[in-house]
């Protein structure tokens, strides 16, 4: 198995890299997280996953250890193969979809192109168990997030704002401070809306 690659970037465009190690040349295939997290500098270092099929060997590359363990948990699940893995992982933060699994958002999960009802839930019933534990996260504290979430919204559709508009800012500021009040959510969102 090769563990990481590190050489110099070659090409790189939003869904595959090149990096040439000592004059070889890896096609790296990566997803659109990984590509926003590329250093601009020639040096390159991934941690990769070498996936085996009987007509092809195929290398996925991952800026962080967190996505490559994502990606590989991802691929434990009956019904979702490595390019719908990749997708998921170019749709959502790694983080994002470890807490949508730890928290049963069958709806953040299914809202992704390619995942279906039953394979949302086929997900977080396989994963959540696992997330929780090896992300070491606490059911209580999601749940508590989930909460001032929901409360936050509300509050600031009650205040006349779009759902939608509302609720990106919403999930963008609860990734920035997961420990965030209902109050300091709704005072950061309607500063960004």
């Amino acid at each position: 198995m090769i563990a990481h690659i590190q050489g110099r970037l070659v090409e790189k465009t939003p869904t595959e890299v090149i990096i040439d190690c000592n004059g070889v040349g890896y096609h790296i295939n990566i997803s659109l997280h990984t590509f926003s997290l590329l250093p601009d500098s020639e040096n390159l270092k991934l941690f990769t996953f070498l996936q085996i099929k009987e007509d092809a060997h195929t290398l996925y590359g991952f800026v962080e250890k967190q996505e490559r363990e994502l990606f590989k948990l991802l691929l434990s699940v009956s019904g979702v193969g490595a390019s719908t893995a990749r997708t998921m992982l170019s749709s959502l933060a790694p983080s994002q979809i470890i807490q949508a699994i730890a928290a049963n958002d069958v709806a953040t999960i299914q809202s992704m192109k390619g995942i279906g009802a039953k394979t949302a839930q086929r997900i977080i019933l396989d994963l959540k168990e696992k997330v929780l534990k090896v992300y070491n996260l606490d059911e209580v504290s999601l749940v508590q997030n989930n909460t001032n979430k929901d409360e936050a919204l509300s509050a600031l559709e009650v205040l006349g704002f779009v759902k939608k508009s509302a609720e990106k800012v919403i999930d963008k500021i609860v990734k920035d401070t997961p420990n965030a009040s209902v109050e300091d959510l709704i005072k950061q969102a309607l500063k960004n809306l």
